[in-house]
């Protein structure tokens, strides 16, 4: 275990240099003091690492020193060539890229460890976008991930969906792109407001809606939505200062939940017989689940259950809520059970009868003239 875990503070050392006691341990998730010691035990096994004081201090190797790939274990080998994503690599226009490197990264293994990675890509692969969805790259994605590694502000323009069916809303805001997210085949750019902007964005709809305490504040953005970019205006900064301590999947990790629940604006009321409970989970969205389930009443008389569920609107509580079918009944708000009542009187008069010409019949007697 502490084999591997100086293999990795060598290797953080030498692609961060001036890494401080204190980051390293938080990434390698030991004490301060450990890694002064591990940092002894790699100039003792012969890696020139050394700590320096100052503003520019921490931890450095030497100039010129670079750890060797060919100490890769095979299992390592494995698990990085399964790391990539060839889709999102796609959509980011860093295929080509992509290829180049893991040939080149190739040809550094020893046989016995290339042969490891190379039976990984054989064995596995990842397909992120959900079933029946036909995955497509956003527009403006490579543009926004170039602005992305460069440190670019950028205006931001999006449409911002209305609420229960109103029409989309033009908004432009210059940002600071941090990172980009890939979640079940939809695209997310996370940025910070520059300048200390915090104007509105919380509408939590898959367009804006983190907000973060102090100056500037966290949004999340659907590059989908994205309509345009540009370059700050003239005479203004073109590049930001990234916050060394932003850790983007941590950040993504803990707002996640919570820019979920932002989504949910529409509080519906229901009644649902037991098959209908059990498929709830089936045909709403994951974040409203458990708070659903939560505010259920104990089944009445009839074995039928009431509870509280959260939407993002009328509209998609009325697609998800109609796959239940007679198995759920709308109590309120009164516009959609309204919706509900003219959807059921509307399927009524279409099968109150049987067709005047079943298809197989007319199928049938057109073969035989």
């Amino acid at each position: 275990m502490r084999a591997a875990r100086l293999i990795r503070m060598a290797l953080l050392v030498q692609s961060n240099p001036g890494l401080t006691a204190a980051a390293l341990a938080r990434a390698l998730d030991v004490s301060e003091r450990t890694v002064i010691r591990d940092a002894q035990a790699l100039q003792e096994a012969g890696v020139p690492v050394r700590s320096e004081r100052g503003r520019t201090g921490g931890y450095h190797l030497a100039p010129g020193y670079r750890t060797r790939l060919t100490t890769l274990h095979p299992t390592e080998a494995e698990t990085l060539f399964l790391s990539g994503l060839p889709s999102a690599l796609r959509d980011l226009g860093l295929s080509d890229a992509a290829d180049t490197a893991r040939l080149k990264l190739t040809a550094t293994l020893l046989p016995s460890v290339r042969a490891a990675a190379e039976a990984s890509v054989r064995r596995f692969h990842l397909d992120a976008p959900a079933w029946f969805r036909e995955p497509s790259a956003p527009e403006l994605l490579p543009e926004l991930a170039r602005a992305v590694w460069s440190d670019r502000i950028v205006v931001l323009s999006y449409a911002r969906p209305g609420r229960d069916g109103a029409p989309a809303s033009a908004v432009s805001r210059v940002v600071e792109p941090y990172g980009l997210v890939l979640k079940a085949g939809t695209w997310y750019v996370v940025a910070r407001l520059h300048d200390g902007d915090v104007r509105g964005d919380v509408h939590g709809d898959g367009t804006g809606g983190l907000r973060r305490d102090g100056p500037g504040g966290w949004r999340t953005y659907r590059v989908d939505r994205v309509t345009a970019l540009a370059p700050p205006a003239p005479g203004g900064p073109e590049a930001f200062v990234r916050d060394a301590d932003f850790d983007l999947a941590a950040h993504w990790e803990a707002h996640a939940h919570a820019f979920a629940h932002t989504l949910l604006r529409t509080t519906v009321t229901v009644r649902l017989t037991a098959w209908g409970l059990g498929r709830l989970p089936d045909v709403v969205d994951g974040a409203a689940v458990d708070d659903a389930l939560a505010s259920a009443s104990p089944p009445d008389g009839d074995g039928l259950v009431t509870l509280t569920l959260r939407a993002e609107s009328e509209d998609v509580a009325h697609d998800q809520l109609a796959r239940l079918g007679a198995d759920v009944e709308v109590l309120a708000p009164a516009s959609l059970r309204a919706r509900f009542r003219e959807r059921a009187a509307a399927l009524a008069a279409l099968y109150r009868a049987e067709p005047e010409t079943a298809p197989e019949e007319a199928s049938g007697a057109e073969g035989q003239r």
